[in-house]
């Protein structure tokens, strides 16, 4: 439409805050490989749940300042979900609103903030410091961290081994044509005695039946769902014909089963398990599916897979070298371990990482020049691949990013981020602009809780510009409340990546999310409203 000319839109993928965003998660890689939080993880949970969320919270948020906050939540998730002392539904969420208000506070704790400066650069040319953001970030931080510990109380107690809360998932096994359990009733068959499991409905021809009677004769090819503990599925082994998922019980069960949760960066979103053919790609069969506390039915594999979802696998001998692992799952429990880094690499990462943190700081290096020079250190040292590089490249958000660094240029082109400031302007008229400072603010808020948090940074940003400079202010608090506003996705668990990674092993609802999410989302805003301001006068 010419609004942007081609050399203009091609310069926002090579923004210098872009880069170093993209070279920030490539690093990362190397750095969620460490031992260290897994070390770290495993020390949180113990003792009283009180302090046990009090480590958790603290131990996350401090190192989400400096770390990528998915790969804590990551380390963490499984620790906690492996561990009976707690019920993992009392710290989960916690966790994740931790590593958020961690990452709130330094240039590098969050892929928003490091968009907002990528802005910054592009419209004001200059970037923001490492701890620019710390001045209000850490206040609020603290301010909303004791809030959180407060209303942790409320978050329900599923505690993994209860009764009640075990039946979590939902086992398919398909009926084989020549299996002499076909023409028999169910009460016939033994299905009614199941220790653990319950025949909850029959798929047939297209069709549900539930409540399954006791009378009730199976057809050959008839699908059966069951609920239960996922360890008493051995008891489907005794059943001739029946196949989990289309394979042989005892095929299946003879390997390992493993729980992990669907990664943000999985190419199995908003598809089925038949249509990517998982068997063939994972060597792996799905025996259960688990989304939050919602009952999926009817055949799993027919059952179009979300960010956040809950697999439980039965995986062969050679699942574990299959490339694409990390970038799909989050591992929660099994035998399976992800391949750590010895204690020297894992040691010369993290003394590269914090001295490139440290240079960066003092001025002595840029971050994307230090984050550069520790990239070639890892490959050269083997500690990642070029191959690794590959497959786990951003290139999702380097897109999105570039194309909203695009889009802003067009609104500030096109005058239509003028209009949208002129009609701020109108608004708050006569309230001077600290009153158009909470309209951008609540304007970032809403955005991040209904599209990502980046792409509510690059929506609000040159808004807020427009704004500062139709008031004659100083553009610097604006550009703060956006970067704050923009991290203030507390309220649904569908806002950002680490509260769906949460949503399905804490087993919540969206009320848990709207009921714990509530207070601290205002608590966060009015700590943030009355401390920039004051910190960044206009």
């Amino acid at each position: 439409m010419g609004l942007v000319d081609t050399a203009t839109l091609l310069r926002q993928y090579t923004n210098p805050a872009l880069a170093t965003l993209l070279l920030l998660l490539l690093v990362s890689l190397a750095l969620e490989r460490s031992p260290l939080l897994e070390r770290v993880s495993n020390r949180l949970v113990d003792g009283h749940p009180g302090r046990a969320t009090f480590k958790v919270m603290g131990t996350s948020a401090v190192l989400s300042a400096f770390l990528n906050n998915t790969a804590v939540v990551a380390t963490f998730l499984g620790a906690i979900s492996r561990q009976r002392q707690i019920a993992p539904s009392r710290l989960l969420i916690p966790l994740s609103y931790a590593s958020i208000l961690g990452g709130m506070t330094t240039l590098v704790g969050t892929s928003t903030n490091l968009v907002v400066s990528s802005f910054a650069m592009s419209t004001a040319g200059f970037e923001l410091s490492m701890f620019q953001f710390s001045w209000v970030g850490l206040p609020v931080a603290l301010i909303t961290f004791l809030v959180l510990l407060w209303q942790s109380r409320r978050l329900p107690h599923h505690q993994p081994e209860a009764a009640a809360d075990a039946l979590s998932y939902f086992l398919a096994a398909d009926l084989h044509p020549g299996s002499e359990m076909v023409g028999r009733s169910i009460e016939a068959n033994g299905l009614r005695s199941l220790e653990g499991l319950y025949l909850l409905e029959i798929e047939r021809h297209g069709r549900l039946i539930s409540p399954v009677g006791p009378e009730e004769v199976l057809q050959a090819g008839d699908t059966l769902v069951f609920t239960g503990e996922v360890g008493k599925v051995q008891a489907l082994q005794r059943f001739p014909g029946l196949r989990l998922f289309g394979h042989q019980a005892d095929d299946l069960l003879a390997t390992n089963l493993v729980e992990v949760v669907i990664s943000h960066e999985s190419e199995l979103a908003g598809r089925t398990l038949q249509e990517v053919d998982f068997r063939s790609m994972f060597n792996a069969g799905v025996v259960g599916i688990r989304r939050g506390g919602k009952r999926l039915e009817g055949q799993l594999g027919k059952i179009p897979l979300r960010v956040g979802d809950c697999l439980l696998m039965a995986v062969g001998s050679d699942f574990r070298q299959h490339r694409n692992l990390d970038r799909n799952f989050h591992l929660l429990s099994g035998s399976l371990t992800r391949p750590r880094l010895n204690r020297l690499e894992s040691g010369l990462t993290l003394a590269g990482f914090a001295t490139v943190i440290a240079l960066a700081t003092w001025g002595v290096l840029s971050l994307f020049q230090g984050l550069l020079l520790l990239l070639g250190a890892l490959l050269v040292g083997s500690v990642l691949s070029p191959a690794e590089l590959r497959r786990r490249f951003p290139f999702e958000l380097w897109l999105i990013i570039g194309s909203a660094l695009a889009i802003a240029q067009a609104l500030e082109h096109s005058g239509a981020a003028g209009l949208m400031a002129q009609g701020m302007q109108a608004v708050f008229d006569g309230h001077g602009p600290y009153a158009a400072l909470v309209g951008c603010y609540l304007l970032a808020l809403v955005l991040t809780e209904t599209v990502t948090n980046n792409a509510a940074a690059a929506l609000a940003f040159p808004v807020a510009w427009s704004t500062a400079q139709a008031f004659g202010a100083d553009p610097m608090p604006f550009i703060m409340v956006v970067a704050y506003g923009a991290s203030a996705c507390f309220l649904i668990p569908y806002g950002y990546q680490t509260h769906l990674m949460v949503y399905s092993p804490g087993r919540y609802s969206l009320k848990d999310f709207l009921r714990i999410g509530l207070p601290v989302s205002l608590t966060y805003s009015v700590a943030v409203l009355v401390l920039t301001p004051w910190v960044f006068p206009f």
